[in-house]
């Protein structure tokens, strides 16, 4: 499960409402028939119209400055395990989703009337989405982009013979353009993967979006405080504030787990992804300490995301990782981790 927190731009298109984010959202909606809409979704109520969450969203700011966010966006990304594991049902994740959101109110550092904050006092709206697509950041994009340079090149030529400023011959590059299209190493469908493209295999995942405030719009539930848990003197009296991302991260987890009876393995994990990103080395050697089926188990996790674990599969006690293959190891899993690609 990979789970990111983002503030609501305060720049380009996104200005003041929600009104941007919320058409973004709806994009998959685009040319569908009324019975295979997608809708929004909340704690409690289904099929929420994006007017609704654009007005709910945008009237649920009072006091916030120009300057800060009015909602925050939160997305759950099941692995392609994960979602088979489920069935990829979308009614499934919407369950999920409601028990997250719990984990997500839990982990402020907060009261409101004298009490820990609740789902309750959260006001937020889930929608699930059922298809990725290829951005030039993925590894099948970049590792086809000298084929894409060149064919753009070619095509390129053949509009100068056209406009009449060449007197090449278009149908040999026109064979050449066909060569390159077959010839780029990741292809779907027998066709040149391009940013754009539709993702093979389960792809659904969970975009929400929280209002800053919370259902009362008095209090500010920030889940970008740099605060962790800590209490201040306001007005005479003493105030919890904070918002702990490990805890709604690690619960979060621990709720797919518990309700689907998953097996999690290390490499999926939220620990292993923080192990990885401050201590490598203890990333490495946790794996290669892991029970003989929990390690292959991960070793084949690693390499579908094009991981070259050979030097992970040396015995623990000859395990000798120079800085080099550490670096080539810290490469592949870093893209996989940005990907979400092993749930971690």
């Amino acid at each position: 499960m990979y789970i990111t927190i983002t503030a609501q731009s305060l720049s380009g298109n996104f200005g003041q409402s929600a009104a941007a984010f919320v058409d973004y959202l709806e994009k998959e909606n685009q040319g569908k028939p009324m019975p295979e809409l997608a809708h929004f979704f909340d704690q409690y109520n289904n099929e929420i119209a994006a007017e609704e969450v654009i007005k709910e969203i945008d009237n649920n700011t009072a006091k916030l400055k120009k300057s800060e966010p009015k909602f925050y966006s939160i997305t759950l990304n099941p692995s392609q395990r994960e979602l088979k594991a489920i069935g990829d049902s979308p009614e499934v994740l919407k369950q999920y989703t409601r028990e997250a959101m719990k984990a997500y109110a839990k982990a402020f550092h907060r009261e409101i009337d004298g009490k820990p904050v609740s789902v309750n006092d959260i006001k937020y709206y889930a929608k699930v989405e059922r298809q990725r697509t290829f951005k030039s950041s993925d590894k099948q994009i970049q590792e086809n982009q000298p084929y894409a340079s060149q064919i753009l090149e070619l095509k390129q030529q053949i509009r100068n013979i056209q406009g009449g400023e060449s007197k090449e011959n278009i149908k040999k590059l026109q064979k050449d353009i066909a060569h390159l299209e077959q010839k780029a190493p990741h292809q779907l469908n027998g066709k040149r993967i391009v940013p754009g493209t539709l993702k093979p295999g389960p792809q659904s995942h969970i975009h929400i979006i929280v209002s800053r405030k919370d259902v009362s719009n008095r209090y500010s539930l920030s889940p970008g405080s740099k605060y962790k848990a800590s209490e201040v003197e306001m007005n005479g009296k003493m105030v919890k504030r904070g918002f702990d991302r490990d805890a709604f991260y690690k619960n979060a987890e621990k709720t797919f787990d518990t309700m689907f009876n998953y097996k999690r393995n290390y490499v999926e994990s939220y620990t292993a992804r923080k192990t990885f990103l401050k201590d490598p080395k203890l990333y490495f050697s946790s794996i290669t300490k892991l029970p003989i089926n929990e390690r292959a188990l991960a070793f084949k996790l690693l390499q579908k995301t094009g991981v070259n674990t050979t030097l992970l599969q040396i015995p623990t006690s000859k395990l000798q990782l120079t800085i080099k293959a550490i670096n080539a190891l810290k490469k592949g899993i870093g893209k996989a981790i940005e990907s979400g690609s092993i749930g971690i």
